[in-house]
């Protein structure tokens, strides 16, 4: 007999379902009073005040891909602790290997580890390494933490009249890792894959330094958008917000060669893999002189909606975004589900 509360649903591979991390939430006791930011749906980092500013800490694994996989678990963590208006400064990483890997194969991930690390200016100040028959492949959990000095940002801090505006296009991270399974798109041009293969480098996943410069001028709210895309970035947002977040899908700014990608493969472009875009909302008069700062920073930018009172996801038309509860690539490359290419990496 199945439980009322729905404890024998069958989890699908991607994140838990909101419904479910609602409930398990909000059967946890109510936070200490040090605690600015606790966790919350939408948010992706905690803020705990100490005497000499705020904590900012965020932990996440990368589980879609092994290649690369030091080097992501530095950067998805530092995004998550920039967009609360925190430099990335420590790192801690778990890294597990399955028996029978080789000792290069943990220098590997250590130096590509080190590589990130360097690149922010973070360092990396512990963690765990571990040989478990638990793991298949090489899986690495990072866990960053930055020093707010002044006000904090969160994913829920806009208002009714704020303006969205995306910085980066859309979807970096899902191009990279979906293109690693180049048998599967033979259709495409080899140089296009290529590209899209790259893009971890080139255009890279990072936002630090565009989540510093939008805190600095004034941002409302900040996201990045990651597993489920862009659709459950601003369905996050306006979660968080407890408001409507309307956008023009004509203004999005879209990565051509992931676009190639997820075409190619059936993906819904909007619920693929977003690391490497910057969701910001700012007031109506700050937005303008935003947008001309990232432009001179080498940011592309562009306003894309507006917040509103009432809540969901829509269109200037009023069509509702669609919320995937499934990102289109662990939906792809998750083996024996049925729903699509059975790819390993």
């Amino acid at each position: 007999m199945r439980s009322q509360r729905g404890d024998g649903r069958a989890l699908a591979a991607g994140k838990i379902p909101v419904d479910l991390l609602v409930r398990l939430l909000g059967e946890l006791p109510p936070p200490p009073p040090e605690v600015r930011v606790g966790a919350a749906v939408g948010e992706d980092a905690c803020a705990i005040e100490v005497a000499g500013g705020i904590v900012v800490a965020s932990a996440d694994p990368i589980t879609l891909t092994s290649e690369d996989a030091g080097r992501l678990a530095v950067l998805v963590n530092a995004n998550d602790v920039a967009v609360s208006g925190a430099r990335p400064r420590w790192f801690l990483a778990v890294v597990l290997v399955p028996p029978g890997s080789e000792e290069s194969l943990v220098h590997g991930l250590f130096r590509s580890i080190q590589g990130a690390l360097a690149e922010l200016g973070a360092h990396l100040v512990g963690g765990h390494t571990e040989v478990t028959p638990a793991v298949s492949r090489p899986i690495v959990v990072g866990q960053m933490l930055g020093l707010a000095e002044g006000d904090l940002v969160t994913t829920g801090g806009s208002s009714p009249g704020d303006r969205l505006v995306q910085v980066r296009p859309a979807p970096i991270e899902g191009a990279a890792v979906l293109a690693r399974e180049a048998h599967l798109l033979t259709d495409l041009e080899p140089a296009l894959v290529a590209i899209a293969r790259s893009a971890l480098e080139q255009p890279g996943i990072s936002v630090v330094e565009p989540a510093i410069l939008a805190t600095s001028l004034g941002a409302t709210a900040l996201h990045d958008p990651t597993e489920g895309g862009l659709a459950a970035g601003l369905y996050e947002m306006a979660s968080a917000a407890g408001h409507r977040i309307v956008v023009e899908p004509s203004s999005v700014i879209w990565f051509p060669p992931g676009l190639a990608v997820c075409e190619a493969l059936g993906a819904n472009p909007w619920s693929t893999l977003a690391s490497g875009t910057l969701l910001a909302t700012f007031p109506p008069g700050a937005v303008d002189s935003a947008l001309a700062a990232f432009v001179g920073a080498g940011h592309e930018a562009a306003i894309i909606g507006r917040v509103e009172a009432g809540n969901g996801v829509e269109t200037e038309g009023g069509e509702a975004i669609p919320y995937a509860d499934r990102d289109e690539v662990a939906r792809l490359l998750s083996p024996g589900d049925g729903d699509g290419p059975v790819a390993t990496i």
